[in-house]
């Protein structure tokens, strides 16, 4: 590759069963894969996930989690982005919102740039130094503003779920 040319990529995230996925960037690899999961772990009692982690020197997608499908998920996909220093969280008994409190307050955590079980497509650069993570398309575009009835069905639904804005 000329050093002087960026290569763009769109890296479909494959996610066949709509988990509730988190992905950013950090630092110190070897011990914030870990250390991350062990920070979830905290959050809610009785959560499955996995966490990798790629790491610039040796170049490898480091992965730990406390359920097999979801470290093979997260890994494929955090192998295939292929940016040092990016983690790929899945979740399941868990939304992102649950956790992302402990995630953004963790040393290790430089940045989250998405958290959603949409179908998700990551925008990666790639130069001779190596592949970033330039921003994440999270599901569809939108097309126009909620109506009343759509607000007032929306927040029915928050308070449902125990969120209530009123």
């Amino acid at each position: 590759m000329n050093d002087k040319v960026v290569k763009i990529e769109r890296i479909e995230v494959r996610n066949p069963d709509g988990k509730q996925v988190i992905i950013g960037q950090g630092n110190f690899s070897i011990f914030a894969c870990d250390d991350i999961f062990r920070a979830l772990l905290t959050a809610v009692p009785g959560l499955k996930c996995a966490v990798a982690m790629n790491e610039a020197a040796p170049k490898l997608t480091r992965v730990t989690g406390n359920d097999e499908d979801l470290e093979r998920l997260a890994s494929e996909n955090c192998l295939r982005i292929g940016a040092s220093h990016t983690f790929f969280i899945v979740l399941d008994n868990a939304f992102p919102i649950n956790v992302l409190g402990v995630l953004k307050s963790h040393p290790a955590v430089a940045n989250i740039y998405v958290a959603s079980a949409n179908p998700l497509e990551v925008i990666v650069a790639e130069t001779e130094l190596g592949r970033a993570v330039l921003g994440v398309v999270d599901g569809t575009a939108v097309e126009r503003i909620e109506t009343a009835e759509e607000k007032k069905e929306r927040r029915e639904l928050c308070a449902r779920l125990g969120y209530s804005v009123k």
